[in-house]
């Protein structure tokens, strides 16, 4: 059997995602195992917003999705030498920006997060206080991120994906690190072996984030090598690729602005409910982020090469055809798996991570609203590159201009009536309507449309099936909620909707 390039690219993304968030979800149950639902942790986990908006828009999902055509062009027409000096000066830039603008954050700080549209205008002084600490150290990772997301762009480009499917887990490996090391008053035990405890408390998480960084730039720069790259000086601006960048980042950096100001509205949202709203809302959306980065992210993330040189090489049958077969995988994959997780996960995170029967419920309540929003999340992935491929940034501009506006009007509604699930069933109401959105201007763009009808149905009986054998499960054995017996029935259902998606497992070795 011989995969496609895209199909072998997409496994080793999904790999290395799988392994990045099971590392990751280690990470996440040693910070709540030492933390729990606290208002430390609460600060630590508000402390990340500004920062991480500041890395998408400059480096991050801004820069790099815009950059990624414009280099693929630059790669297939005029060569290596061409393309490295345009990352050269696009990286330049980055930087320079990020560094400008980190500093005018480290300077504000304080503001931007006790106003009242700011990030947590619900935490008391001293709580407060302490995001404004961990916020500031918090810009240094975002710094070394600036240039650490461009290589990433600059080796998917070339269509190496192995070092930068690896870089976000060195980077959970260096959190881990913090959380294990650095914060702990006493030392971890590992068997016979005590490792070392510098007591630093939630700074030390801080900490660990600034070390992941580093190792997230340090394990591409082999890449770097290996490609020719060599840096050159100036930032370009007379350049007519790195202007073409710029026009496709300005529209860019609103639409992932727009994304990342829902992390903020949540935060916001949640800071004015009971201690714990917060980092359930993080957990929360870790959780959910496990199936949408192994399927949607990964999907998304090798897919986009390919549609940027099918467009370059005028392959308008292919580019329908590819984006067709991953608009089937993801609707055969997402809405069976939807309904096994959200049905059986609970026993599994009482166990993981010991919030205790309310901390618990509360975590499933906000994961289940997640959930709801898997299918449109994923088909938003595809959807969003494949208008970028066509180096069209205007549409998913539209479409996350749209999102936030949802999300906004339904959250400062829903959390009032259900507490922190009334937030993320916000945010999947939200991604839903955009993927909607999205599909149908695609559609009509391309003046063809994409045959779904039949995997939605067979996507639906594989979930209801599913779901029942889950729910008889736990209502019809007493031990149905034993972790044990939650794992068996989640596999079992999964098993059991296998015949029905069968043909989209198939159809991921054509991708």
């Amino acid at each position: 059997m011989r995969l496609t390039r895209v199909t072998r690219n997409a496994l080793l993304v999904g790999v290395f995602f799988a392994l990045d968030k099971g590392v990751g979800f280690v990470r996440q149950v040693i910070i709540a195992r030492q933390f729990g639902l606290s208002e430390a942790l609460d600060a630590f986990n508000v402390a990340n917003n500004v920062p991480d908006l500041l890395f998408a828009l400059i480096s991050g999902g801004a820069l790099a999705m815009a950059f990624i055509p414009v280099l693929t062009e630059s790669l297939t027409q005029r060569g290596e030498r061409a393309t490295w000096q345009l990352f050269s000066y696009v990286a330049n830039l980055a930087f320079l920006v990020t560094g400008v603008l980190g500093v005018l954050v480290g300077i504000f700080t304080k503001p931007l997060v006790t106003w009242e549209l700011g990030v947590a205008p619900g935490f008391g002084p001293e709580q407060q206080q302490l995001v404004v600490n961990l916020m500031r150290l918090n810009l240094i990772a975002t710094v070394i991120f600036s240039l650490s997301g461009l290589v990433m762009a600059a080796l998917q480009a070339h269509q190496h994906f192995l070092l930068p499917a690896m870089a976000p887990l060195f980077y959970n490996l260096g959190q881990i690190f913090g959380a294990v090391v650095l914060a702990p008053e006493q030392g971890v035990h590992l068997g016979n072996i005590t490792l070392p405890a510098l007591g630093l408390g939630v700074y030390g998480l801080v900490y660990g984030v600034i070390l992941g960084a580093i190792l997230h730039l340090g394990i591409q720069i082999p890449g770097l090598i290996r490609y020719g790259f060599q840096w050159q000086a100036g930032l370009g601006l007379h350049q007519p690729d790195v202007h073409r960048v710029l026009r496709l980042m300005g529209p860019r950096l609103l639409t992932v602005l727009c994304i990342q100001l829902i992390f903020i509205v949540r935060d916001n949202l949640a800071s004015r409910l009971a201690t714990g709203a917060v980092t359930a809302l993080t957990y929360g959306w870790m959780i959910f982020q496990v199936p949408e980065t192994l399927i949607g992210t990964a999907l998304g993330t090798a897919l986009l090469p390919a549609l940027s040189e099918q467009i370059a090489r005028n392959q308008r049958e292919s580019f329908h055809q590819s984006i067709q077969r991953a608009v089937q995988v993801l609707i055969a994959l997402t809405i069976p798996l939807t309904i096994i997780l959200g049905l059986g996960m609970r026993p599994l995170l009482d166990v993981v991570f010991g919030f205790g029967v309310e901390g618990t419920d509360l975590l499933w309540r906000v994961s289940q609203g997640y959930l709801l929003g898997l299918l449109g999340q994923c088909l938003v992935e595809v959807m969003v590159r494949a208008f970028y491929a066509r180096q069209n940034a205007w549409i998913p501009l539209l479409g996350a201009g749209m999102t936030l506006g949802i999300y906004v009007l339904a959250g400062t509604q829903f959390y009032r009536w259900l507490g922190a699930p009334g937030i993320s069933l916000a945010d999947a109401l939200s991604f839903s309507a955009e993927a909607i959105l999205l599909t149908f201007l695609l559609v009509r763009s391309l003046k063809r449309g994409f045959q779904v009808l039949p995997v939605l149905a067979r996507a639906g009986l594989a979930a209801g099936i599913s779901g029942g054998v889950i729910w008889l499960g736990q209502a019809g054995i007493q031990w149905g909620h034993s972790i044990l017996m939650a794992g068996g029935l989640m596999g079992l259902g999964g098993l059991l909707s296998l015949p029905w998606i069968w043909r989209e497992m198939r159809l991921l070795i054509r991708l």
